[in-house]
């Protein structure tokens, strides 16, 4: 039997005292078995939950600030913290090719996020999403994924700025960091400067959404103006010869040194770089016109930037054989020591930094508007959920996370930061593809679910196996075989699917083309991607997706359980997936 308290207010709290908490923590089985799986409905989500945060978040942007945020959330963190590291070490001058494979990717998935933000127009992103459709507890652990996502790709991007802010007054990076000898390798460069930008950001994303729109605007337009410049000077200056010619002999040459296996690698690391459209997304409950504008402003903005992705790794790629280039600041250092060409060095410096600065700005209102929402549903703290009255913005959240990612970016190095992010972003739109094929093929009340539910886990399977064949078996005929059988298999489960389960329900606003392949395509696109990232990566993931179960258990599911006693949630929500799995 559940032990519940009174609070002060007369609601029910786990937490008025040690003895009631150790007491509550005896009932985690009941309360994870009621909890864990209860959904949410998309009106529920729309007034009873925004409703929690007290005032509301005025409805101010278009479709152009959308795209304009979709911009400066992705360029500056995609191109000048990645490119050269999985160039030079993952793909060599076949980076670009890895740029439009993880833009497929990234279009695709934001197709399925562009379906859920019209119909569920709120500031969740993909915690309301998978809230909606698999329950509390798959949410919050993709919502707590995403953000642990976005607070470690700041702490990466800020500290790039410093590199690029050194490169521009002609600094070196080590003069803007000290060395703790103290610390262990990859924690012990102490970073000022970064911490110093992400506090000043967070200043700003504090006061107004539109006041930070238009901050962005600006920033973004001078960036597109240095886009170009980096383009034509790197078609200008460069030689083409660097496509397939590296500086030493001895290195793999060609325009794919390390194979396809090097090009998918490169298209895993780099997908940190689209991580800035789901930001967008989390703008939902602050747009006029969410029917018209999202679709333009969130699939328009990946389109856009994938194609600058691509010419600027040409550009790169041009500038220097791929063995040359700086793994910390790519661009810049390509025009270090030409004669005459000095200046390019600091403009590019001065460029980039404005680009990083776009970036963060716009992943850091994304990362509040997640926890502010996932505060709501009381899984964490209802202390995140508060709207200020006069900025309406989410003060409390955006300045907690703002600390956390400035406590990170002063001593994590980048390269310890930047697999655990893809890995995470990729689960988070795996997530949101399956729970789109979810929603489109089970309709809520008294049914089963599991014809689709077996569809998802048997063509996740499926790619999982074609991931592993690429990765881990030998070339020859045999894999080829394999891989050809594995694909044929995958198709087969698909257009069983197809023919045999009915779509539910099909949007009345926007909908995503082509169900279920779409999404489909999305799904195998982020497994494979998932399965190209190093062991190392996997076990910090399971390490902080550890640490999310343990504080769901152990603080998450009692305090939504108290909510759920005081009346803040129905009782049919509770209900819904416990209908759907009767059988």
């Amino acid at each position: 039997m559940e032990v519940q308290s009174s609070s002060n207010n007369g609601g029910h709290s786990s937490f008025s005292s040690l003895r009631v908490y150790l007491n509550s923590l005896s009932a985690t089985p009941s309360r994870l078995s009621r909890r864990a799986i209860s959904v949410s409905t998309s009106s529920d989500e729309m007034s009873r939950v925004r409703a929690v945060s007290g005032e509301q978040m005025r409805r101010t942007l278009r479709w152009y600030d959308l795209i304009g945020l979709g911009i400066g959330g992705m360029v500056g963190a995609g191109v000048f913290v990645t490119t050269g590291r999985a160039s030079r070490l993952d793909a060599g001058p076949s980076i670009v090719v890895s740029y439009a494979i993880a833009g497929l990717c990234a279009l695709l998935s934001a197709f399925c996020y562009t379906e859920f933000a019209v119909h569920l127009p709120v500031a969740g992103g993909a915690f309301s999403y998978i809230r909606i459709t698999f329950g509390e507890f798959p949410a919050f652990f993709t919502g707590a994924n995403l953000i642990m996502d976005y607070v470690m790709s700041n702490a990466a991007v800020s500290r790039s700025f410093t590199a690029y802010l050194g490169t521009a007054f002609g600094i070196s990076t080590s003069k803007w960091r000290f060395v703790v000898s103290g610390l262990p390798k990859g924690f012990n460069e102490i970073d000022p400067v970064a911490v110093l930008v992400v506090l000043v950001i967070t200043v700003i994303i504090c006061c107004s959404t539109r006041e930070s729109s238009k901050v962005n605007m600006i920033m973004t337009a001078f960036h597109i103006a240095f886009i170009f410049f980096v383009i034509v000077m790197g078609f200008i200056k460069g030689d083409s010869k660097n496509l397939s010619s590296p500086a030493n002999p001895e290195h793999p040459s060609g325009f794919f040194p390390f194979g396809a296996a090097g090009v998918f690698n490169g298209a895993a690391m780099v997908y940190l770089s689209y991580i800035g459209y789901d930001a967008v997304s989390t703008m939902a409950e602050e747009v006029e016109n969410p029917v018209k504008d999202i679709p333009v402003g969130v699939s328009g903005s990946v389109a856009i930037v994938t194609v600058l992705y691509c010419l600027m790794a040409v550009s790169m790629s041009m500038l220097l054989p791929y063995d040359m280039i700086d793994p910390e600041a790519p661009f810049s250092a390509a025009f270090r020591g030409s004669n005459g060409w000095e200046w390019v060095t600091k403009v590019v410096g001065i460029g980039a930094s404005f680009g990083i600065l776009t970036s963060l700005l716009v992943a850091m209102l994304g990362q509040a508007r997640y926890i502010c929402v996932i505060g709501r549903s009381r899984v964490v703290p209802f202390w995140f959920a508060k709207i200020h009255p006069k900025t309406s913005t989410p003060v409390n959240a955006s300045t907690f996370l703002g600390i956390f990612t400035a406590a990170l970016a002063l001593f994590t190095d980048l390269n310890v930061l930047l697999n655990l992010v893809s890995i995470g972003t990729l689960f988070v739109f795996y997530m949101v593809a399956n729970a789109l094929i979810f929603r489109r093929y089970v309709p809520v009340g008294p049914t089963k679910p599991w014809p689709t539910l077996c569809f998802l886990t048997l063509f996740s399977i499926t790619s999982l196996v074609f991931t592993l064949i690429w990765k881990l078996v030998p070339e020859g005929k045999p894999k080829a075989f394999m891989l050809g059988a594995s694909a044929v298999v995958a198709i087969a489960i698909v257009l069983i699917f197809q023919c045999v389960v009915p779509q539910a329900r099909k949007p009345e606003l926007w909908g995503v083309p082509f169900m279920p392949w779409t999404p489909c395509v999305s799904i195998f696109l982020n497994i494979f991607l998932l399965g190209s990232l190093d062991a190392p990566s996997y076990v910090r993931f399971g390490f902080f997706s550890g640490l999310i179960v343990l504080v769901y258990l152990l603080y998450g599911v009692h305090a939504s359980s108290d909510a759920e006693a005081n009346g803040s949630f129905g009782v049919k929500d509770g209900q819904v997936i416990k209908e759907l799995t009767e059988v």
